[in-house]
C-alpha cells in the first residue's frame, strides 16, 4: 500500500502543526477510507492531530468524507432521530442510549440508533442488543421494514461503515482517542437531521454541534454531564450536564442539572454497567418498571430528546423552562410504565427470523 502525494503534503503540514482547512481534511480521511494509506503514515497524521488539538474544520471535512464512503439506509421519515454517544467516558455506566431507543419509540418517535460494540466503555450497545436477541444485520432491506413498521432500527457501525476497517488496527495500537473517536455519532448512515449525541469532553458540545448545523441537521443537542468521577458523554444525575443545541440554524447554550427535570440527585456509581448480560437484565428491568437511578437517568435523557424530535419543546426565550421538562419527562415515563417501551423490544424481536433464547444462547462476553 502507498501514500499519494497529496496525503504525504497533508501529513506534513499537520506535523508542522498547522491545521487543515475542511477540503484538505476531506481528502486526507477520503484517502484512510480508500485504503491508500499504511499504518506508519495514518498513525503520524492521527497524533499530529491530537498533539496540536483537532479544529472545527478538521472534523467538517473528515464527516465529509467518512459519509462518502458509508452504506446507506434507504427510505428514512424525515423526523426520524438518532441518540448516541461517542463513548470514551471511562465511567462504564449501563447502557443509557439503547434504553432511551425503546422510550421514544414506545411513544411513536421513529429512532435510527446508530451503535457498536464495547470500545472504552464495558459494553457496547451492539453487545447488549445481542443478548436481548438483536443481532447486528447488514440486510437494508430489513433495516429499512423494522424502522418503518416498528418505528426503530438498530444500525451496527461496522455493517455501514466498512471503509473504517483501514483505520480499526492503528487506533487499537494508538490507544488514546482520536478525529474516529468522534466521527460514528456525526455519521447515521440513516443520515437523520435530529440527534441527541453526547461527548468524552465538553469543549467538542460547540465545534460537533456547529459541524452537524453546517452539514444540514435541523436539531441537535451535543452533551457533556459532569459527574463525581469525571466527565460523561450523557446527560448525568451527577452534577450539571453541559449542552450546545443548533436549532433554528443557530447556537444556544444551556445547563442541564437533574432537579430542573424534578429528578434526584445520584452518584454516577449508581449506574454502574457490567458485561453485556449483566446490562441486558438491567435493561429489561428497566423497560418492566425498575425504580431507581439507572430510569431516573433514561428519563432524563428521553425528555431531552423528546425536545430534539419536536415531541415537546422546553427551551424558552434561550433558558430551561422547567414545567416543560417535568412534562417531557412524565411523557417518558408513561412509555415504560404502559408498557409502550417493552412493546418496541418485543416488536423489533418479533422480526428476526431466528428463536429468541434470552441470555442462554448468545456470546455475551465478546467485545
Amino acid at each position: 500500500m502507498t501514500v499519494s502525494v497529496d496525503f504525504t503534503a497533508l501529513l506534513h503540514k499537520a506535523a508542522s502543526g498547522k491545521p487543515l482547512d475542511s477540503h484538505e481534511a476531506e481528502s486526507a480521511f477520503h484517502a484512510i477510507m480508500a485504503g491508500d494509506v499504511d499504518p506508519v503514515h495514518l498513525s503520524a497524521f492521527l497524533t499530529a492531530l491530537k498533539m496540536r488539538g483537532e479544529t472545527l474544520a478538521e472534523l467538517t471535512g473528515a464527516v465529509q468524507a467518512v459519509r462518502h464512503h458509508m452504506t446507506l439506509l434507504p427510505n428514512v421519515p424525515a423526523n426520524a432521530i438518532d441518540v448516541c454517544g461517542t463513548g470514551g467516558d471511562g465511567l462504564k455506566t449501563l447502557n443509557v442510549s439503547t434504553a432511551v431507543a425503546f422510550v421514544l419509540a414506545g411513544l411513536g418517535v421513529p429512532v435510527a440508533k446508530h451503535g457498536n460494540r464495547a470500545l472504552s466503555s464495558a459494553t457496547g450497545a451492539t453487545d447488549v442488543l445481542e443478548v436481548l436477541g438483536i443481532p447486528p444485520t447488514d440486510d437494508l432491506i430489513l433495516q429499512a421494514r423494522r424502522l418503518r413498521d416498528n418505528g426503530l432500527v438498530f444500525l451496527a457501525a461496522p455493517q455501514h461503515h466498512p471503509a473504517m476497517r483501514h483505520a480499526g488496527p492503528v487506533r487499537k495500537a494508538l490507544g488514546f482517542r482520536t478525529l474516529f473517536n468522534l466521527l460514528g455519532p456525526l455519521c447515521n448512515p440513516a443520515q437523520v437531521r435530529h440527534q441527541l449525541i453526547g461527548v468524552f469532553e465538553g469543549g467538542w458540545c460547540e465545534p460537533v454541534a456547529r459541524a452537524l448545523g453546517a452539514l444540514g441537521s435541523q436539531s441537535v443537542w451535543v452533551v457533556h454531564g459532569t459527574t463525581d468521577e469525571g466527565g460523561s458523554d450523557e446527560l448525568t444525575l451527577s452534577g450539571t450536564s453541559q449542552v450546545c443545541a443548533w436549532e433554528k440554524e443557530s447556537l444556544i447554550s444551556l445547563k442541564i442539572d437533574p432537579e430542573m427535570a424534578g429528578l434526584p440527585s445520584s452518584p454516577i456509581s449508581s449506574i454502574r454497567g457490567g458485561d453485556a448480560r449483566t446490562n441486558a437484565e438491567a435493561l429489561l428491568a428497566l423497560l418492566d418498571g425498575a425504580q431507581g437511578a439507572y430510569r431516573d437517568t433514561v428519563l432524563l435523557n428521553a425528555a431531552a430528546a423528546l425536545h430534539v424530535a419536536g415531541r415537546g419543546d422546553i427551551v424558552k426565550s434561550g433558558t430551561i423552562d422547567v414545567q416543560a421538562f417535568h412534562r417531557n419527562v412524565d411523557l417518558a415515563a408513561e412509555s415504560i410504565d404502559r408498557g409502550l417501551a417493552r412493546a418496541s423490544l418485543d416488536r423489533i424481536r418479533g422480526t428476526i427470523d431466528l428463536p429468541i433464547h434470552f441470555i442462554a444462547s448468545t456470546d455475551a462476553g465478546r467485545s
